[in-house]
Parts: structure tokens; C-alpha cells; sequence
């Protein structure tokens, strides 16, 4: 991040936490009440401070992305045990090996958006992923293919996870809660494309279906990748056959098969008749 011209005359905090990193060893300097309370990571880790941690993951995502001029995102959720094509003797199960043709076709499909950012010079259609393994690799390595940026979503998990190397550094983010992760998957998205995934995936798409469905977000392309898969998981006709939604909120996404059927849904969006 880039620092912003001061607009004041007074000293700012590096200046101080560098002043205080010099201070004199003392029985009161080695006190933990002496430290600058935004250089003390005790401090700031303490319970009341959540409020803080949380607008701090809010804002730095935020303010990273601003200064690159990103303004709007492509959306990417997918299953992180889905190996690519050429991996899938590392498949768990045969249907995970199966499902390997998604993470082709991700890839297929970043770099075709990502050829339109670049079109933008970067400021548009920038892919976003989770930045792990599986289908958010795949749209990382898209984009890369294209030679453009794409944005990793990183979450910290109780088993070891680094994000994938194709994701632009400069755009790489690590969260610890997921809320504001979810935040800034959609706060930028021009469409939403959801491939086959565990509890991870469902959880994001229903959140960002919820939200459309209630009016909190507008209406953006929404596009599940693999009819069959889908219809498998849910039985959508029943839920508003059942009436917990309405008929019309079928509408709020497509189904689709490949990369090009995706683009041209989301050129062609809203579909005929919605």
C-alpha cells in the first residue's frame, strides 16, 4: 500500500513507533501499558478489540484494491479438492476425478474474462477467487494464462493452507474472519460464477443468492457451472413447489456448461423472460 501525503501538520504513527523503538530500557518502558497501543499486538488481540479487527479486515482488502483501481470483479467459487485434468490420480473418489473437467473449464473461463480486464487495462472483469487449491486455483492460473491480475481470498484454517502461486501477490489477502471475506467477494462483483463444491461453496452461494433474493445486493449475472451437479444437490423446483421461495427466485441464476456459454450468459443477462 502506497503512503497518502500527510494533510497535517503533526507527526504521524511511523514516525512514533520508530521514536518509540528507541525509547530508553526502563522498568517502566518494559511495562506493557507503556507500549503505543497500535503497535501492541497483545493489546490489540485482546476480546474487546474485535470490533477493531474487524474493521481493519474490512478496510485493508479495501483500500489495496481502490489504490489498483480495481472496479469491478468476477466472482469464482468452486471446490477445493477438484485436481486439475492432468492430476487426477490425486482425486480422492472417482466422482472427484470426474469433476476435474470444471477445473479445465475454470481456467478456461478466467482467461477469457480476464482477456476482456485486460481491455480495461486491469480495472474491470478481474477475476477473484478464495486463492486456495482446486476450481480457485483454476481461475487464478485463467487469469495468469492471459497474462493478467487476478485476487486471492485467503482464509486462515486449522490445517496448513498457502494460497496458490497464481495468484498477483500484490492482490493476495489472508482473512481471519469469514464474513468480511464474503464481504469482498461480492462488494466489487459484476457477476457470480459457482462451480461444483463442499459446504464451503453451497455457504457462498446461498449467502449471494440470499442477498440478491432480498434486494441487499443488485441483481448481477449468476451462473452455476454443471446442470447436472447441480439438480443433484438441490432440488430447486421443490423449494418453490414447497413455497419457501417463489418461482420467480428460479430466475436468479442460470445454469451453464462451459466457458463460452458463460460469457454469453452474462452479455445476454438478465435470460429471456426473467
Amino acid at each position: 500500500m502506497k503512503d497518502e501525503p500527510r494533510s497535517h501538520p503533526f507527526r504521524d504513527s511511523t514516525q512514533d513507533a520508530e521514536a518509540a523503538r528507541r525509547t530508553p530500557d526502563t522498568v517502566q518502558t518494559r511495562a506493557p501499558a507503556y507500549r503505543l497501543a497500535f503497535t501492541d499486538r497483545d493489546f490489540l488481540m485482546r476480546e474487546e478489540l474485535r470490533p477493531v479487527r474487524l474493521q481493519l479486515e474490512l478496510l485493508k482488502p479495501q483500500m489495496v484494491m481502490d489504490e489498483r483501481g480495481i472496479e469491478t470483479t468476477v466472482v469464482m467459487f468452486g471446490g477445493a479438492r477438484i485436481p486439475a485434468s492432468d492430476k487426477v490420480e490425486t482425486a480422492k473418489t472417482p466422482m472427484l476425478a470426474d469433476l476435474s473437467r470444471y477445473y479445465d473449464e475454470a481456467r478456461r473461463f478466467a482467461c477469457q474474462v480476464t482477456e476482456r480486464s485486460l481491455e480495461t487495462y486491469g480495472r474491470k472483469w478481474v477475476v477473484v477467487t478464495g486463492g486456495g487449491p482446486g476450481v480457485m486455483e483454476a481461475g487464478n492460473r485463467g487469469a495468469a494464462d492471459a497474462g493478467g491480475q487476478s485476487i486471492g481470498l485467503n482464509i486462515v484454517l486449522p490445517h496448513e493452507q498457502a494460497p496458490n502461486e497464481y495468484v498477483t501477490p500484490d492482490l493476495c489477502f489472508n482473512f481471519h474472519y469469514f464474513a468480511i471475506r464474503k464481504m469482498h467477494f461480492l462488494m466489487r462483483a459484476a457477476a457470480v460464477c459457482v462451480f461444483p463444491g463442499g459446504f464451503g461453496t453451497l455457504d457462498e452461494m446461498f449467502e449471494s443468492l440470499t442477498l440478491i433474493q432480498t434486494g441487499r445486493m443488485k441483481r448481477v449475472p449468476f451462473l452455476l457451472f454443471g446442470r447436472d451437479w447441480w439438480e443433484k444437490v438441490v432440488n430447486w423446483p421443490m423449494l418453490a413447489e414447497a413455497g419457501v421461495i417463489s418461482p420467480e427466485d428460479l430466475s436468479l441464476f442460470r445454469m451453464v456448461e462451459t466457458a463460452d456459454e458463460a460469457l454469453e450468459a452474462i452479455d445476454r443477462w438478465p435470460p429471456v423472460g426473467c
